[in-house]
């Protein structure tokens, strides 16, 4: 009975080196693709989180900076964020932060500096809509409007197309392009919800320059009626 169960046992042992042999290269292989995978996630997960921690010390510091009006530590925190963390929130904050506090000092290069990196380093399109539209006001002050119309050109941000619109529409007026302004608003105003007071405004800037919302944009925007 022993050698029946030891025959057994090598023809088992057999096929399984056969398996092994045949496949062992392959399944390792996969291991490894599969086990190094979760081991990189988990690695680049706690690299992350430790980048949110260390990031959000500096914006720590960025506040207190602010608070001071210490123009120049502004920019240094500024600077070491955006080197060592410009793909994290806090980077993207930061520099929206500081970018409004060097233009109240009077600062208009600094902050459009604290913005420029935005639009391409920043870490989320929400951020980066905001920069642009940011810079786009920042040019517009300076009356560099081919600039301002530059950063608010091309592909627009997922819920930034009525306000993007709505400053090209400002930066026209100013260049004295009418008709073209008048565009612009129209697509603002068509894209702008009905309960978005800013909307409004849109309209008044339309009537300044003697145009009317057609009847069927605001029939069109106006909530669906019926008796009740």
């Amino acid at each position: 009975m022993a050698n029946h169960f030891d025959l057994e046992e090598q023809e088992q042992l057999d096929q399984l080196k056969h398996f092994w042999n045949t496949w062992g290269t392959l399944i390792s292989g996969v291991l490894i693709v599969v086990f190094g995978g979760l081991a990189a996630w988990n690695g680049y997960q706690y690299w992350q989180n430790r980048q949110a921690a260390q990031a959000s010390a500096l914006s720590d510091a960025m506040e207190a900076a602010v608070s001071a009006s210490d123009a120049d530590r502004i920019e240094q925190v500024l600077n070491d964020m955006k080197s060592r963390y410009s793909g994290t929130v806090q980077a993207s904050q930061a520099g929206l932060l500081a970018a409004k506090a060097l233009a109240d000092a009077g600062k208009p290069e600094a902050a459009v500096a604290a913005l420029s990196w935005m639009p391409q380093g920043a870490v989320d399109d929400g951020y980066k809509g905001l920069a642009r539209l940011r810079l786009a006001t920042l040019f517009i002050e300076e009356k560099a409007y081919d600039k301002a119309l530059a950063q608010l050109s091309g592909s627009v941000p997922v819920g930034f197309e009525a306000a993007f619109a709505d400053r090209r529409g400002d930066v026209l007026v100013l260049q004295d392009k009418k008709k073209e302004a008048i565009a612009e608003y129209l697509s603002a105003y068509k894209a702008f919800e009905e309960r978005v007071e800013y909307r409004r405004l849109v309209e008044a800037k339309l009537n300044a320059l003697g145009a009317q919302v057609p009847s069927q944009v605001v029939a069109s925007a106006a909530p669906s009626g019926g008796a009740q």
